[in-house]
């Protein structure tokens, strides 16, 4: 795509705040603020993606993304590129890369680099687009569907958070209001909302030294363990009902109030033998 291709197909997002702009308004990099800001006043052109690896891995990847999710989930895909305008705010908007027919939720395709690839890190980096697409069309979820370069696919269910979303919003009209009477925009500094992910991998942690040592460790004081579990449970049955406390052999068991009881080891002091006269 020509740099001027790419510049005429970019001039009408000065109008709107757009869900890959929401990520820079609620990110920690002041300088792509202000760069943004200035995109939006007009003063500069936007910037030139054409020849970042990574920006054009995701555009043409995009499709593959839409199909592999479709063909795994048996859901369809639907307003592929459709833009969205939220019904009061104007000046916000979604170019979504769909909807999921079924559920009504946002479909967001990503491409991420491999080595540092986490569901948690790719949550977060993508936590206030996903929120402001939903907020934008008023769905309850998003489908965070990712493909990375080691050729793995992973599908996440984002839901819409309230909170942030308040914050986000609030975060997004002080942005355009710098926008409309020049004052310089700061970072907001709001963290995104941590991800619960559901356990769905098998993993392989025979690669792994730390691993290996604790699970040496395991096996080894298994049986001591098991051994340590059954002595409290065969002593807590000798303690009389009536007991507040009971001790012998180096063992102290105390009852709580509530009924509970609890052991600790104390130290007996050695006995000496009567001096004979």
């Amino acid at each position: 795509m020509k740099p001027d291709v790419w510049t005429k197909l970019y001039a009408d997002r000065r109008a709107f705040i757009g869900g890959s702009d929401a990520r820079i308004i609620m990110g920690d990099d002041e300088a792509a603020l202000v760069r943004l800001w200035r995109e939006k006043r007009g003063e500069i052109e936007p910037e030139d993606l054409t020849n970042n690896l990574i920006v054009q891995l995701g555009s043409v990847t995009e499709h593959l993304n839409r199909h592999w999710y479709e063909r795994n989930t048996r859901q369809v895909v639907t307003e592929v590129q459709r833009r969205v305008f939220h019904p009061v705010k104007r000046w916000m908007a979604a170019t979504l890369d769909g909807m999921v027919e079924g559920t009504g939720a946002v479909f967001e395709a990503k491409f991420m680099l491999p080595w540092s690839f986490s569901e948690e890190g790719a949550a977060e980096k993508h936590m206030a687009q996903l929120q402001h697409n939903m907020w934008v069309t008023a769905s309850r979820t998003a489908v965070l569907s990712i493909i990375t370069g080691g050729g793995k696919w992973v599908e996440m269910t984002i839901s819409a958070d309230p909170l942030y979303q308040h914050l986000l919003l609030t975060a997004e009209k002080k942005f355009w209001r710098c926008v409309e009477t020049g004052e310089t925009p700061h970072l907001f500094g709001v963290e995104p909302p941590r991800v619960k992910i559901e356990a769905v991998r098998t993993v392989d942690m025979s690669g792994s030294n730390a691993w290996a040592e604790f699970a040496g460790l395991f096996q080894a004081t298994r049986q001591a363990a098991q051994d340590h579990e059954r002595s409290k449970a065969e002593l807590k049955a000798l303690v009389p009902e009536d007991a507040r406390e009971a001790s012998g052999h180096g063992i102290r068991a105390k009852r709580s109030k509530s009924g509970a009881i609890s052991f600790d080891i104390v130290r007996e002091e050695p006995r000496h033998a009567a001096i004979q006269q």
